[in-house]
């Protein structure tokens, strides 16, 4: 009997190359299939009864609050699944929830958690606690608890009727600081390189740590001056709020080691003595006089969390309907090109004024601000794009959040008006570049470099070669001309003389309240007031709906954004090990400098409009 031939080598590895690729394929979808029931798994085991009367609205986000999220809903999502990244939460969500609340028969009150906010600006904070004013003076109660609270945290505490400490909690207060890492002698004289700076405007001090062993008198100047303007007016409404003395505040600041032995070492116990707290308890001991004074189910307090609440809400925008203003927010550091939200990218961020200028339905525009600034050339283009969508006949309206300096008030000079809030930080009108040559640096391990060049500047700007001084001045008229042009389109926006700008420009910061006495803000005001601008501008209604313009997420991110909260889906997908890593967004920026001096296409060196100006 003739025995079967066997296939031969070749077939037999395709084959199980194919059965490989096979199985993967129906892993990934059964992998795929597993995880979107159990999506909607913890969907449904999420759903809340409906909300009774006598209900508490609890908001304790755990989380850094943001203008606009920095990554997209499935980013999200998988960040919050895993416990990686950095929480966020949208101010405009924050302040949307306090006040449907206060208009919301069903809430009896707010119990807030100020230290689940890990991070905010002053205009922020501020935007917040003026929401809890409004809702308290609706004839709702605010109530605090906080396990500890650093100042930040505190400014939102002391808006409500009620704080409290618990007993082992921490309470700290300290006034405004900022003191940076200088570089100079380990580049310079440990490693051999040399960082060459250029800059328009002595008060320019984003490139000095690479050039200094410490700040310079004019930076020191600079920054104390908005500073205090900045903590000033944080304790005039801390005080005001909790029936303090500013001035007495301030002096119990200096005297915290004398108060903290006198209390034994009890920053709690001190934080009660001062007036800061009106009681040490554990929240379950709050949670228990809440449930006396108002409604319990089942022993615990009848609540709503605030992501429910959120979601309860939807958008606001009627089925079908196209709100005419639309709001872009331009958040983050100013980079060249398509950029992701949380970065400001000159394409990107032009592309979303555009689509709003060539969509009918928009009558008119708001542009948020949220940046240190960056690129030049790409606060530039967005600039452009809300000139262009003026000379289209609708008007835009510049609000400024936390910061909206350098590159970020560069591009708020596309605005028919400006609103900043009075602690925004703002102005930096000022231009610098860094460029870093090392040539002693390699010398250090035997290294040479020499060669030839068909033209003068033919590999003048190697980093391995020394900077000739005049290839040095060639790139400092680079940049006093982007500084020209900054003074310029001031001036113009301004309707000030170029050298009255460049007195109140040279690189220097201001507040808010301190930009709007100098000229370079029209009013002082928050999302609302530009909001109503924009309304009056184009002649509309003065309850016209409002819509953000963002970029367009798939229906399967729309799907994700959706169940993104729900507790339990999270902790089911948590098993499944599903964590990729990512890198903390505050990192990014302290290490942005080092990305900027690599250059772009085929530039060699760049300019900068940018402001190390953030607390």
């Amino acid at each position: 009997m003739q025995q079967a031939r066997k296939p031969n080598l070749i077939w037999r590895l395709l084959k199980g190359g194919w059965d490989t690729l096979n199985f993967g394929r129906r892993l990934i979808l059964n992998v795929v299939f597993v995880l979107l029931i159990l999506l909607f798994i913890g969907a449904a085991s999420d759903q809340q009864t409906p909300m009774q009367t006598r209900t508490t609205l609890i908001i304790a986000p755990e989380a850094v609050v943001v203008e606009q999220y920095s990554a997209d809903a499935v980013q999200r999502m998988i960040g919050k699944f895993a416990g990686d990244g950095v929480p966020e939460v949208q101010l405009r969500d924050l302040v949307r929830v306090i006040r449907a609340a206060a208009h919301d028969a069903r809430i009896e009150r707010i119990f807030i958690r100020p230290d689940a906010f890990f991070g905010a600006g002053f205009a922020s904070l501020r935007e917040i606690g003026g929401a809890l004013r409004e809702f308290r003076d609706a004839g709702k109660e605010v109530v605090a608890y906080a396990d500890y609270m650093e100042q930040r945290q505190y400014y939102l505490a002391a808006m409500s009727d009620e704080v409290y400490l618990h007993p082992e909690g921490a309470f700290w207060l300290e006034g405004l600081a900022r003191y940076r890492a200088y570089f100079r002698e380990a580049i310079e004289d440990k490693l051999g390189a040399q960082v060459h700076l250029f800059r328009a405007g002595e008060f320019k001090s984003y490139g000095e740590p690479y050039v200094r062993d410490g700040a310079s008198p004019e930076a020191l100047e600079a920054d104390l001056f908005w500073m205090n303007d900045v903590w000033g007016r944080f304790l005039a409404e801390v005080s005001e709020a909790r029936g303090l003395d500013a001035k007495g505040i301030a002096a119990m600041i200096d005297r915290t080691p004398e108060l903290l032995d006198k209390a034994q070492g009890d920053l709690a116990a001190m934080a009660k003595e001062q007036g800061f707290v009106d009681d040490l308890l554990s929240v379950d001991q709050v949670e228990e006089r809440l449930m006396a004074r108002g409604a319990a189910d089942e022993g615990e307090l009848r609540s709503v969390d605030f992501h429910h609440y959120l979601a309860a809400l939807g958008d606001g925008t009627a089925l079908g309907a196209q709100p005419p203003v639309a709001v872009v927010v331009a958040e983050g550091e100013v980079v060249d090109g398509d950029q992701p939200p949380g970065v400001v990218g000159g394409r990107s961020t032009s592309a979303l004024i555009r689509r709003a200028r060539e969509d009918d339905t928009v009558k008119a525009v708001v542009v948020r601000v949220n940046s240190p600034g960056g690129s030049a050339f790409a606060s530039e283009e967005i600039r452009r794009e809300m000139e262009l969508t003026r000379a289209a006949g609708k008007p835009v309206v510049v609000s400024m959040g936390d910061v909206a300096a350098s590159g970020g008030y560069w591009i708020a000079l596309g605005g028919d008006h400006v609103y900043a809030d009075p602690s925004t930080i703002t102005g930096s009108i000022g231009v610098f570049g860094l460029f870093v040559t090392f040539p002693d640096t390699l010398a250090k391990i035997g290294v040479r470099v020499d060669g030839a060049g068909t033209t003068r500047l033919a590999g003048a700007l190697d980093p391995r070669r020394p900077l000739e001084p005049e290839i040095g001045s060639m790139i400092q008229t680079m940049v006093d001309k982007t500084y020209r042009d900054f003074i310029r389109r001031t001036a113009e926006v301004r309707e000030r003389s170029e050298a009255d700008i460049d007195s109140v420009a040279r690189g220097r910061v201001w507040t808010g309240q301190q930009a709007v006495e100098r000229g370079l803000v029209d009013e002082l005001g928050g999302m609302d007031e530009a909001l109503a601008e924009a309304r009056r501008l184009a002649k509309l209604d003065a309850e016209a709906g409002v819509r953000y313009v963002e970029p367009e997420l798939s229906d399967f991110e729309r799907f994700l954004a959706r169940f993104g909260d729900q507790a339990r889906t999270a902790a089911m997908l948590r098993m499944l090990g599903w964590a990729p890593q990512a890198l903390d967004p505050a990192t990014r920026r302290e290490l942005a400098w080092v990305r900027w001096l690599q250059p772009e296409g085929r530039l060699p060196f760049r300019t900068f409009a940018h402001c190390f100006c953030t607390l």
